[in-house]
């Protein structure tokens, strides 16, 4: 993984802000696959660093808990599909094909991550409340791409007119559409590939735009 988010939220004994980012990217780098492997409690933060490459005591310079390591985790994995879906609405060449871009985008992002998309609907539970409340707006913040992408397709007339709130339900409705891809992979990539899954879904989310 290579995008990190917001790794100022976590204390550390180290001042070096570039030092600390590549720090936590190799955490991060090295605890995703063992809590996906895992989980989250049966990993220890011994293992963590034997990954990373740091000794234990170098470990805890960065990072307070293992709650901490997990935090950078999800954060990290949020950046990612961000990222993703951000660069894909500045490809997009406009009207409804810009909307449709985003969700496959959206999509595809949540195909390659889909061990990480579980991790994070497994184990946020885990996390201290400020912890829980940042990786929550998080996904609030992905959302809300989707709401600036339709509010724009309604302003330039691309799109019939839509109210605020079937904006933001609508935008909700692509999020989970992409997750669900990660909860039913066990049964949709038997019946479907993930080109289908986008086509079918696009149709679908276009149809409610209509």
């Amino acid at each position: 993984m290579e995008s990190l988010g917001r790794t100022k939220d976590i204390a550390t004994q180290i001042k070096n802000p570039d030092l600390v980012k590549r720090r936590h990217r190799q955490i991060v780098d090295a605890a995703v696959q063992l809590f996906i492997k895992q989980g989250f409690h049966k990993t220890t933060t011994r293992q963590i660093a034997a990954a990373a490459g740091f000794s234990i005591g170098s470990l805890y310079e960065y990072i307070t808990s293992k709650e901490d390591i997990l935090y950078l985790v999800c954060d990290a994995i949020h950046a990612e599909v961000e990222s993703g879906v951000s660069a894909a609405m500045t490809r997009a060449a406009g009207g409804r094909n810009s909307l449709a871009e985003v969700i496959r985008e959206y999509f595809l992002v949540c195909h390659q991550m889909s061990d990480h998309i579980l991790l994070i609907y497994q184990e946020t539970q885990s996390l201290p409340p400020q912890w829980r409340k940042k990786v929550l707006e998080s996904e609030v913040r992905i959302t809300g791409i989707f709401v600036e992408v339709l509010a724009h397709l309604v302003s330039t007339g691309d799109s019939p007119y839509l109210s605020e709130r079937t904006i933001e339900l609508l935008a909700h409705n692509i999020s989970v559409l992409g997750h669900m891809w990660t909860f039913r992979r066990w049964f949709l990539a038997r019946h479907y590939s993930i080109e289908d899954y986008i086509e079918l879904q696009t149709e679908f989310l276009l149809g409610l735009s209509r």
